[in-house]
C-alpha cells in the first residue's frame, strides 16, 4: 500500500458543468487514503524504527451477473493501521487485531494493549481527569510482530460505498468476509504470505476470529499460526439469559460474580482463590442440579442453595431466594451494591458508579464502560491526526449502534455457536496454535466449559493454552494485567511462529 498525497488538479474533464446527467450523479470511484508516517519505540536498550500506515482501504466485489463477470467493484472503504518495524523482512510475524460488539471499532487493542502507544487514564478508584495522556508502550506486541488493526464496516471510519446500503456487512457471514477480505489484501499488497500469521480478538472479535480462521483456510489457503482469544465467548449459548430460558448461563456467571463481590468484600473473609475454588465446584455439580429440578426441589434443598449463593454472591438471601436462584448479569451489578447506591461494572466488576435510582432492576448504565470511553475517543482522536497524520471528518465510531440489529440469519433455528468453526480448522491446520485470555464479561468459566467441549483429537488439545487475570473485560486495564498479559502474548507469538 502506498500513500497516495497529492491531489489531481481539475480540468474540464472532471468539470461536472460539462458532465452529463448521469455522470453528475454517480458518486466519485473511491480509492485508498492511507497516510504513512515513520517512528521508533526505545525498549530497552534497543531502538525499534517502524512504519505506521493509516486510513481507509476500499474493499472491492467480484460482481457476476446471470454468470456475467462484471468487474471489481468497491463495496467498502475499510479503516485500518498497520504497524511494520523497518529490518523486519517478510518472513517476521504479523497479528490482525480487532475488537467485538458487534458494532466495535479496534481502537481499545490499539491503545490498550497490543501497539506501539498506549492510553494513561488510571484505573479503577483512581481515575484520571481530562484530557488524559499517551505514552510509549514499552511491552507492545510490535516487539516481535508487526500489527494490523482493522475497523470492520461501520466502526471506526468505516463506511460502505457512497451510495450504498451498509446492512449486507452488519451481520455474521459478511463481517467475516469483509475483515477476511482486508486481511487477504493487506497480506497480498505487503507480500507477507510467508509470514507468521496471527489473529487477535477480543469478547464478540472472538468468535469472529474463530470463524475467520476456519474462512481464511478455507477460502483463501490461509493457514494461521495462531488465535488469540481475549475475554472469549465462542458459543453464545453459555450466556444467554434471555432468548432461552437457559439455565446454563446462571451457573456459568456464578465463578465471576463470586470474583466481582470478593473484590468489593460483600462475601465472608477468605483468598480469592479460595472462593472461587468453592463457587467453581458448586457451578458445576451440585447448581445445575438444582436449577433442574424445578418445583421438585425440596423446601429444605432449596434453603440450603439459597444460602450457599448468597454466600458466593454477595447477594442477600432474600433477593436470591425471589430471584428463584436465577441471578441475572445485568440484575447482578445493579443489586451487589445497591445498600451504597452503587452500580458495579459490567465489563469490569472492579468499577462502580453512583446508580440513578435505588430501586431501579436493572442499573441505568455500566460505570466501567463510563471510565474507558471518554479516555478512548480523546486520545485516539489526537493520536489519529497529530501523531499518524490522518485526518477525516467523520466521526471515529468507538462503538458504533449503526451494526444493530446484527443478523445472524446463518444460525436461525439453531444456537449461535462457532465452535465446529474452530474444530475444522484446528483438524485442518494441526499446527494452529490457541491462546486464551479469560477477562470479565464473558465469564471465564464459561469460556473454559465451551473449550473443553471440543470435539478435536485429543493431541491437538495441547494447542490450546490459557491465561488468567484478575481485572476485567480489558484486562489490561489494571496496570499489573496488562503488563503480565504483555510478556504472556509475546511469548505466545515468539512460540507459535517457530518451525
Amino acid at each position: 500500500m502506498t500513500q497516495d498525497s497529492t491531489e489531481k488538479p481539475a480540468d474540464k474533464a472532471d468539470d461536472k458543468t460539462s458532465a452529463s446527467p448521469d455522470e453528475t450523479t454517480k458518486p466519485a470511484e473511491p480509492k485508498d487514503d492511507l497516510v504513512v508516517t515513520q517512528h521508533t519505540l526505545r525498549i530497552g536498550r534497543k531502538e525499534l524504527a517502524y512504519t505506521a500506515t493509516t486510513g481507509r482501504v476500499v474493499l472491492r466485489d467480484e460482481v457476476y451477473e446471470d454468470g456475467v463477470f462484471k468487474g471489481f467493484k468497491a463495496k467498502a472503504e475499510i479503516s485500518m493501521t498497520s504497524y511494520v518495524v523497518d529490518d523486519g523482512g517478510p518472513e517476521r510475524p504479523v497479528t490482525f487485531a480487532f475488537n467485538g460488539g458487534p458494532g466495535s471499532s479496534s481502537v481499545w487493542l490499539h491503545l490498550g494493549l497490543l501497539g506501539p502507544r498506549r492510553i494513561v487514564m488510571g484505573d479503577a478508584g483512581s481515575l484520571l481527569p481530562p484530557p488524559y495522556g499517551i505514552t510509549d508502550n514499552l511491552e507492545s506486541l510490535l516487539a516481535v510482530s508487526d500489527l494490523v488493526f482493522i475497523d470492520p464496516v461501520s466502526t471506526g471510519y468505516s463506511r460502505a460505498v457512497e451510495g450504498s446500503k451498509p446492512e449486507p456487512f452488519h451481520g455474521y457471514q459478511g463481517d467475516i468476509e469483509s475483515v477476511g477480505e482486508l486481511i487477504r489484501t493487506w497480506t497480498s499488497r505487503n507480500k507477507r504470505w510467508m509470514s507468521p500469521k496471527f489473529l487477535a480478538g477480543e469478547s464478540y472479535g472472538t468468535l469472529r476470529g474463530a470463524a475467520l480462521v476456519e474462512h481464511l483456510q478455507a477460502r483463501h489457503g490461509m493457514y494461521v499460526n495462531g488465535l488469540i482469544l481475549i475475554s472469549s465467548v465462542l458459543d453464545l449459548s453459555s450466556i444467554d439469559f434471555e432468548n432461552q430460558r437457559n439455565d446454563r448461563a446462571h451457573a456459568l456467571y456464578l465463578p465471576t460474580y463470586a470474583a466481582i463481590a470478593h473484590f468489593h468484600g460483600k462475601v465472608a473473609r477468605r483468598s480469592l482463590k479460595a472462593l472461587l475454588k468453592e463457587a467453581e465446584e458448586y457451578a458445576t455439580r451440585d447448581y445445575p442440579w438444582v436449577l433442574s429440578r424445578g418445583d421438585r426441589l425440596t423446601s429444605k434443598e432449596r434453603a440450603a442453595a439459597v444460602k450457599k449463593l448468597a454466600s458466593l454472591t454477595g447477594l442477600s438471601e432474600e433477593y436470591v431466594d425471589r430471584a428463584d436462584l436465577r441471578i441475572e448479569h445485568w440484575r447482578f451489578f445493579g443489586e451487589l451494591l445497591r445498600d451504597e447506591r452503587r452500580s458495579a461494572g459490567r465489563l469490569d466488576g472492579r468499577f462502580s458508579g453512583p446508580a440513578a435510582s435505588a430501586i431501579a432492576e436493572h442499573m441505568d448504565a455500566d460505570p466501567s464502560h463510563d471510565a474507558i470511553a471518554g479516555p478512548y475517543a480523546a486520545v485516539f482522536n489526537h493520536y489519529v491526526r497529530d501523531e499518524l497524520g490522518y485526518e477525516n471528518d467523520l466521526p471515529y465510531e468507538q462503538i458504533s449502534r449503526r451494526v444493530n440489529p446484527w443478523s445472524f440469519k446463518d444460525f436461525e433455528g439453531r444456537p449461535i455457536d462457532v465452535t465446529p468453526k474452530l474444530e475444522r480448522a484446528m483438524r485442518q491446520n494441526p499446527h494452529l496454535k490457541v491462546h486464551v485470555a479469560y477477562g470479565g464479561a464473558t465469564p471465564h468459566f464459561a469460556a473454559e466449559d465451551v473449550l473443553a467441549h471440543l470435539q478435536i483429537p485429543e493431541e491437538l488439545r495441547a494447542n490450546i493454552e490459557h491465561a488468567y487475570y484478575e481485572a476485567g473485560h480489558m484486562m489490561y486495564v489494571h496496570e499489573p494485567s496488562r503488563l503480565q498479559q504483555s510478556k504472556d502474548l509475546a511469548a505466545f507469538v515468539t512460540r507459535s511462529s517457530k518451525r
